[in-house]
């Protein structure tokens, strides 16, 4: 917090290409992705070829991996979220500061240009 005001920086977003299921091949067993950027509206397809086991039962190694990875995904975004309210807070609690500070200054302003109207008043009489 600085005496003039508050200053609050957002973090800049990476870009991040999204991903869309377009649909499975004519056998079923070969699902085909589409990856689109997003300044762009070119679509690039993949396909990607799997045997038909593996995508309807993983193997309990990838099925713990995703599992932590999500489990780390959470953790994070509880973290983000826990930083982010902290922040909030702090931002509040220095615009309420700024806000005293400018009741005070206009009330104080107020009763010098009143005493600068008397004065003003009497001198012309």
């Amino acid at each position: 917090m600085t005496g003039r005001g508050c200053v609050v920086k957002k973090k800049k977003r990476r870009k991040q290409r999204r991903v869309s299921l377009l649909n499975y091949a004519a056998t079923g067993d070969i699902p085909a992705y589409q990856l689109r950027s997003p300044n762009s509206g070119l679509a690039q397809s993949i396909v990607m070829a799997a045997s038909p086991g593996t995508m309807q039962n993983p193997q309990p190694q990838h099925a713990e991996e995703i599992t932590r990875k999500r489990e780390v995904r959470l953790m994070k975004n509880r973290e983000a979220a826990r930083e982010c309210r902290r922040k909030k807070k702090e931002y509040v609690k220095c615009l309420e500061n700024r806000v005293a500070v400018l009741e005070n200054q206009n009330k104080t302003l107020i009763e010098e240009l009143k005493a600068l109207k008397d004065i003003y008043c009497h001198k012309a009489e």
